[in-house]
């Protein structure tokens, strides 16, 4: 019977490091492809503008063949999109790509390096259109303050005549 409970134990031991394993082994390659994707944006942010264009054609591509499904391919295009000085930098199609990454837990576990990856970027290119907007709306006001104080001085030259 004693036999029967080592035996029992071991083979759920060893089920258990098989998982663990597989997990590690699953962990370690998001790892690995999220360190090949920071490492890719660095290359490509050295690059001359239309070799820029290249790389997001190219990922435009691997995007497309994957239906948009894989969190490759998403961030791929998604790290290009956001990266600023670009003549294609376009956050708010970064960010549309990135949301699903970023927001949405896969299964009830800890995110993986990718979906943690995706979230940073996705938070910093939140932030930048944040800061956009504000932009935009503050130019606005001035726009609009100099209006009206252009309508006072010309409203008071009128009245100097």
């Amino acid at each position: 019977m004693k036999r029967a409970r080592a035996a029992f134990a071991c083979t759920l031991l060893l089920a258990g490091c098989a998982n663990l394993s597989s997990y590690l082994t699953v962990e370690g390659d998001e790892s690995r492809k999220a360190v090949e994707l920071i490492e890719y944006t660095q290359k490509v942010a050295g690059l001359q503008s239309e070799e820029q264009r290249r790389e997001l054609s190219a990922s435009n591509l691997i995007f497309q063949k994957d239906h948009g499904r894989g969190a490759y391919g998403r961030l791929r295009l998604a790290l290009l999109l956001a990266m600023p000085g670009t003549a294609f930098n376009d956050d708010a199609r970064a960010a549309g790509l990135l949301e699903p990454l970023a927001s949405g837990s896969t299964s009830a576990t800890q995110p993986g390096p990718m979906q943690q990856l995706a979230g940073l970027v996705y938070a910093q290119v939140v932030e930048r259109l944040r800061e956009q907007k504000r932009t935009a709306q503050l130019k606005e006001q001035l726009d609009a303050m100099k209006d009206i104080e252009r309508k006072i001085i010309e409203r008071e030259q009128g009245r100097a005549k």
